[in-house]
């Protein structure tokens, strides 16, 4: 009972999330993997991968600032999957579960649903092209590689994605293959057929800026068969779907098969450009002319991200059933040994490479063609996806992070506000001593008393604390009803940690001060400098 209960939180939480920023809610009183690796592949990186702390954990793992920020990726991969708020901590955060019934309650059982089949066949890659996962882990390892070689100036100044490297004889024919792919038939752009007859026409960077851009054909198509064995073996599974809801079906597989649909496409009009024009040249205008699609695709199934990896850990905890299916899916031939959680990440990984393929491109194209067209533009478009992702993944959580709190805070006899509105976000949280002196003017007394404060972007909340949930005393607008100022504390008998706080119209339309007091004197300066800000 207890594990059904958190499920119908965790969604019952997600819809409250949407609803609040579609701008509607019908709550009274509101307006408002990293991929599994092999055991050899963990030893190499000395422990940069963990098999038991789960999917977030192993992302942090692999997406630590460091690695992620020199390889070229801008979205903070540990806010991404991580629930748990950078101010709000988890010990005083516990959801009150939410008395709904379940979406599917009377669901019948579900139906197979068709696998999904690819409705263009590439010409060039053959099948045994090797799944993205393994693509995307020899990249990494190589950029590795060149950073504990070479620096990471090294690597951010000159190539910034591994494969295609300028042997010292610039020979045509000694051009490596991409990373991963080292697959027959044609994993090299001078290898196929129609190429051989033009290469003593080519200088050796000509050729080397054609590969360039056919690692950006073959990885798509890697990418794509990753994406339909993540269709066929999981999502269309008829024993998942039996232990399964379909709220938890759906949020576990998002919109996958849109992801796969678009990027099927992108992969035709990219080898259908390469069958007219063997000599590519307009792979920017191509990315440009998907770019409303990946937008469109991306942007949900990343925003989405977080709460896989909510119900995937909520599955093996409480779903018996859940994790020898999945064992079971997982040994299968197709998923060469890969987790579902590799499969579920593969957009984020995509779309975050794509930026590297087109930067190789764009770096190898100076000097050698002035016909690569558009590919600054592209650049630039696949960036904005990736920071649009970061946008709506912020949103959601700060969005989230109000509709679990508003379970837990109580007005009393304090008139209530909506705390869900678009828009706000919490800037700073913590309990401060509220100092109130008394007595004669001889003697003075100071009786404190805990007053824990939330801060958001637009309202101060000073409330109570019992047990986990927060009795309001007052509110205020922020920043225009609130302000701070030093007080002499000496003369009052006050410790150097204490300001004070005015509220130049509360919750009743009066002004009020409180004296505060902090631990240390860096947290006063913390709190005055945040409570100061306009």
């Amino acid at each position: 009972m207890a594990h059904v209960m958190e499920d119908e939180r965790i969604w019952d939480d997600r819809d409250a999330v949407t609803k609040a920023l579609d701008g509607d809610t019908d709550r009274p009183g509101l307006d408002e993997n990293s991929p599994e690796t092999n055991v050899e592949d963990r030893e190499e990186f000395g422990g940069l991968y963990c098999t038991s702390e789960g999917f977030s954990e192993a992302l942090r793992s692999v997406a630590s600032s460091q690695l992620w920020n020199f390889i070229g990726f801008s979205l903070p991969i540990s806010s991404l999957f991580s629930l748990e708020s950078p101010s709000l901590k988890s010990s005083d955060m516990h959801c009150v579960e939410s008395e709904v019934k379940r979406a599917d309650a009377t669901e019948v059982s579900p139906q197979p649903e068709e696998t999904y089949v690819a409705q263009f066949e590439s010409e060039y890659i053959s099948s045994s092209v090797p799944l993205y996962q393994e693509y995307w882990m020899n990249s990494l390892k190589k950029d590795l590689h060149r950073a504990r070689h070479n620096g990471l100036s090294e690597l951010v100044t000159s190539m910034r994605l591994p494969g295609l490297k300028t042997p010292p004889a610039l020979s045509p024919t000694a051009v490596l293959s991409p990373p991963g792919l080292q697959t027959k038939p044609y994993a090299l752009w001078q290898e196929l057929p129609q190429v051989k007859s033009l290469l003593n026409s080519l200088s050796a960077h000509e050729i080397q800026l054609q590969e360039a851009m056919f690692e950006l054909i073959v990885s798509e198509a890697s990418y794509q068969k990753s994406l339909i064995v993540a269709l066929n073996v999981f999502q269309c599974s008829a024993e998942l779907k039996q232990i399964l809801s379909r709220v938890q079906h759906h949020v576990l597989f998002s919109n996958l098969k849109d992801v796969c649909r678009i990027s099927e496409r992108f992969l035709q009009d990219m080898e259908s450009h390469l069958g007219q024009h063997v000599v590519m040249s307009q792979v920017g205008d191509i990315v440009l002319n998907h770019q409303q699609g990946f937008q469109k695709v991306y942007v949900p199934y990343i925003t989405n991200m977080m709460y896989q990896e909510a119900l995937i850990t909520q599955l093996l905890q409480g779903n018996k059933k859940f994790a020898p299916i999945l064992k079971k899916l997982e040994k299968g031939p197709q998923c060469q040994r890969q987790t579902l959680k590799s499969f579920l990440i593969l957009p984020f990984q995509r779309i975050t490479r794509m930026t590297l393929l087109l930067e190789n491109i764009l770096k190898r194209s100076k000097g050698v063609c002035s016909n690569v067209r558009n590919l600054t533009e592209a650049i630039e478009a696949v960036r904005k996806i990736v920071e649009e992702c970061d946008r709506s993944v912020q949103q959601m959580k700060r969005t989230e992070l109000l509709v679990c709190l508003d379970k837990l805070v109580d007005f009393g006899n304090v008139k209530s506000i909506p705390l869900i509105t678009r828009g706000r976000h919490l800037i700073q949280e913590g309990t401060l001593k509220h100092l109130i002196v008394g007595g004669s003017y001889k003697v003075s007394i100071v009786s404190r008393k805990d007053v824990y404060i939330h801060l958001f972007n637009d309202l101060l909340l000073l409330s109570v604390k019992s047990g986990h949930r927060f009795v309001v005393q007052d509110h205020a607008l922020f920043p225009d009803n609130v302000h701070v100022e030093e007080i002499k504390t000496t003369i009052l008998g006050l410790a150097p940690e204490s300001f004070l706080l005015r509220l130049t119209k509360n919750h009743s339309r009066s002004s009020t001060a409180l004296i505060l007091a902090a631990h240390t004197r860096l947290e006063k300066e913390t709190w005055m400098k945040v409570f100061s800000s306009k």
